[in-house]
This record gives C-alpha cells, sequence and structure tokens, in this order.
C-alpha cells in the first residue's frame, strides 16, 4: 500500500512538473525589500534563474528550508582555489501577497529587514497582487507547499518541483542548470 501511495505522489509531481515544462513563465511584478521593482521574466533573462514561490505562512515555512542550500550552491562566490568555480544563476524566493493577505505585504517587508541575514534579503522579492493566473499558469494548486521552477536564459520553464528541500530535488535543480 505505501508503495502504491509513494508511486501516486511521484506521479502527480512528475505530472505538474510536465504540465508546466517548456511553458514560458508568465510576467509577475515583484519588489525587492528597497521597493525596487523585479519583473520576472523578461528582467533575468540572458542567465538561468530559479524561483521559490510560496503564497501561504506554511508553505513559506518550506520555501526556508531552501535558503541556506541554495545560497551556498547557487550564490556564495567560491574562494582559494575555488574561486571562479560557482554558477551564474539568479536566484528569487517570492513570497506572494495575495487577496486580504496583500495588506501585509510592507509588514512582511519590514519583518523580513529586521530578522533575515542581510546577505539573503537581495534574493527575496515579494509579489503582491493576483493569485490566479499563477495558479493557472504554473499548475499549483496546494496553498501548503512551495513551488519552484528553473528558468532558462529566455524565461522558459525547464523545471518544476514542489515542497520543501532535498537533496535529491537539489540534484535534479543543479542537473538542469548545468
Amino acid at each position: 500500500m505505501r508503495l502504491i501511495f509513494s508511486v501516486i505522489v511521484v506521479c502527480v509531481a512528475m505530472q505538474c512538473s510536465a504540465q508546466v515544462t517548456g511553458k514560458l513563465f508568465p510576467d509577475m511584478e515583484a519588489e525587492t525589500v528597497e521597493d525596487k521593482k523585479v519583473r520576472l521574466p523578461s528582467d533575468v533573462s540572458g542567465k538561468y534563474t530559479l524561483l521559490g514561490l510560496a503564497y501561504s505562512k506554511k508553505s513559506e515555512d518550506e520555501l526556508n528550508t531552501w535558503f541556506e542550500p541554495v545560497f551556498s550552491k547557487f550564490v556564495q562566490k567560491a574562494t582559494g582555489l575555488m574561486a571562479g568555480m560557482g554558477y551564474d544563476v539568479n536566484v528569487y524566493f517570492v513570497p506572494m501577497f495575495t487577496g486580504v493577505n496583500a495588506a501585509a505585504t510592507g509588514t512582511a517587508k519590514r519583518k523580513a529587514l529586521k530578522n533575515i541575514d542581510p546577505q539573503l534579503l537581495p534574493y527575496i522579492l515579494f509579489y503582491k497582487g493576483e493569485l490566479k493566473p499563477y495558479k493557472e499558469a504554473l499548475d499549483f494548486e496546494k496553498r501548503d507547499i512551495p513551488y519552484f521552477f528553473v528558468l532558462s536564459p529566455e524565461g522558459k520553464i525547464l523545471y518544476a518541483t514542489s515542497g520543501a528541500y532535498s537533496d535529491k530535488k537539489m540534484d535534479e535543480v543543479e542537473n538542469v542548470i548545468e
């Protein structure tokens, strides 16, 4: 029984990935903590981009499990003998504030400034607006898990996954980017 459930979960996850893979990531305007606007995917064209999206408190908690491993793997610059061996990848974590929660965006930004490592702040964008276009285009129906997308330099979705961080997911992300 457990094996059947595991196979179903894997198939559902792969189907979600297959349904969005190859599509252009939908236009999204988000902001940094300093209120600088970033337009996805147009402002990140020319490089691979890893995006993590979350639209509930519980999914944001799982999104946070990705911060340190992604920062270490794709953002932090290698030093010493490893200098120049890193990735040239855009990375953004995007908490999404929609509906009545949109009013909390300013509070969330102030909280981020106060509580998040300043090195991570440039990699966090805040989206405020409608959720429906993204739910439809990106096929994310489960509100309590984060969704991750690897975009090509042209803004096409090359890979999609969801949920908390795992080494297996990171390996898959890394394989797509390489």
